[in-house]
């Protein structure tokens, strides 16, 4: 039997198959990097800085052209897709423009179609850290932009492009946590649904890269980071404690301890809006997959949006041994923090007496008109 007339063809045939496996790969790689250069809405930051020229009359193939020449996107197609397929498809304008490597295609497009707003500025939205989407809802009914319950009605509609993914059905609205703490302008033909996007497309400019590489060393995905900076912007006054307190909640979770924290029930018994200063023995049995009295870990979702400080104190969460903290000064809102739950409650009668003193102490001054202590206490 001559063995080399048997191996030919074997070797034919391994060939043939290594071939359309590589074929394959190459094109889910070649997929993969199109759908991420038309889908992406978020810029990683930093890259290289490279200067183009987009002259007048430009069409968006030849603008696409220019882009690849220049290293800026891999697939022409894909930026012609995402361009002509959104509000900016007539928008595209001369000049010189310096981009960057680490740009999305979206936020390319956006500088390129840049044209300084002629439109009157009717409102002046300010949305403070910790704000929920119940929140900004009213304020924006307050302003008299629109009701609350159209822009609640916006929030729902599903048609905006998250992040991240939202692990759960259960959260009230998936927009919660998005909706970047921060001042915006309301022009007078603007829709609920435009002001939400500049909302999102604020947060996907602080969200970056950077910190998406520390929720993965930190072992969380983006959303539970995202829910985690939303108990700490409610539970912290100080920025000094955010990443202190954070660690607290990360050593209760890698314990298993539920996270007990009052703003998370206050979200559900409230409706969002926070009204209410302390919970009731009736309050911590309510059955909400926010309740983290009554369940351990995350609640389901961000309980607010928390700004760039409490998700930073998040990414960067000290490393200790404290289980516990307790807000020791209602003006200053500086944390104590204590590793048991015996140290914490002696930490809680001290505030308590301190509390009591310095009410009894204002109290008596009032009383004589005096600025001075008296004497008893």
């Amino acid at each position: 039997m001559d063995w080399r007339n048997i191996a030919r063809p074997v070797i034919i045939i391994a060939l043939a198959v290594c071939l359309v496996l590589f074929g394959v790969y190459k094109v889910k790689e070649t997929y993969t990097g199109f759908m991420q250069e038309y889908e992406g809405t978020y810029s990683a930051g930093g890259g290289e800085k490279i200067e183009v020229t987009i002259p007048e009359d430009t069409s968006v193939k030849e603008a696409a052209s220019i882009l690849k020449d220049a290293g800026l996107i891999k697939y022409k197609l894909a930026f012609q897709l995402r361009m002509t397929g959104s509000q900016y498809s007539h928008s595209l304008q001369p000049g010189t423009y310096t981009l960057t490597t680490g740009m999305s295609t979206l936020d390319m497009i956006k500088t390129l179609c840049y044209v300084e707003s002629t439109r009157e500025v009717k409102y002046t939205l300010t949305v403070p850290e910790g704000f929920t989407v119940e929140q900004i809802a009213d304020r924006c009914e307050e302003l008299g932009f629109c009701s609350a319950k159209e822009f609640l009605e916006a929030c729902k509609s599903g048609e905006f492009e998250y992040p991240f993914e939202i692990p759960s059905s259960e959260v009230k609205y998936a927009l919660q946590g998005f909706l970047f703490p921060a001042t915006y302008d309301i022009y007078a033909d603007m829709t609920p649904k435009e002001l939400i996007q500049d909302m999102i497309d604020k947060f996907n400019s602080i969200y970056t890269d950077d910190f998406r590489k520390k929720a993965e060393e930190l072992g969380y995905t983006d959303f539970e980071v995202l829910t985690m900076a939303s108990i700490v912007e409610k539970e912290c006054k100080l920025d000094s404690d955010r990443a202190m307190v954070a660690g607290v909640f990360i050593n209760r979770l890698n314990d298993d301890m539920p996270l007990q924290v009052d703003p998370s029930v206050l979200y559900v018994v409230t409706d969002g809006q926070y009204n209410q200063a302390e919970l009731s023995y009736d309050d911590l049995e309510v059955d909400s997959p926010y309740n983290t009295y009554k369940y351990t870990g995350l609640p389901v979702g961000p309980i607010c949006n928390p700004g760039e400080a409490s998700i930073e104190g998040v990414l960067n969460a000290v490393k200790h041994d404290y289980y516990y903290y307790l807000t020791s000064d209602e003006s200053q809102g500086a944390c104590i923090f204590n590793k048991t739950y015996e140290g914490h409650l002696a930490d809680i009668e001290k505030a308590d007496a301190a509390k009591a003193e310095k009410e009894a102490a204002e109290g008596d001054g009032s009383e004589d008109g005096s600025d001075e202590s008296t004497d008893s206490e």
